[in-house]
């Protein structure tokens, strides 16, 4: 089993900034291909980002050229760099561990919330 804590969520203003960390744990595997998904109340679970264990990542538009995702594979942490943020953004957040597609996962965390004021 692989345990995943996500951590940095909180209310921001419109425009603001927020780093979202994810420490993994127990049979946590560095060649997992990682990930941050969401989900605003009302709506399904979406893809945010995605990074290999070669750091190859992959974005959702919506979040391109705003959000950044890296990992540090020595310390099993991911983080989720969140600039410029809308809105829109608002939601819960989690992280995920071996990701099997843009939408399915093994491993879950319990996730975070993100609120961003207008």
């Amino acid at each position: 089993q692989v345990q995943l804590v996500e951590s940095g969520g909180g209310l921001v203003q419109a425009g603001g900034s927020l780093r979202l960390s994810c420490a993994a744990s127990g049979r946590a595997d560095s060649t997992y291909t990682m990930g941050w998904f969401r989900q605003a109340p009302g709506k399904e679970r979406e893809f945010v980002a995605g990074i290999s264990w070669d750091n190859r990542s992959a974005y959702a538009d919506s979040v391109k050229g705003r959000f950044t995702i890296s990992r540090d594979n020595a310390q099993n942490m991911v983080y989720l760099l969140m600039s410029s943020l809308k809105p829109e953004d608002t939601a819960v957040y989690y992280c995920a561990a071996d990701l099997l597609d843009y939408s399915n996962a093994h491993y879950w965390g319990q996730g975070t919330q993100v609120t961003v004021s207008s």
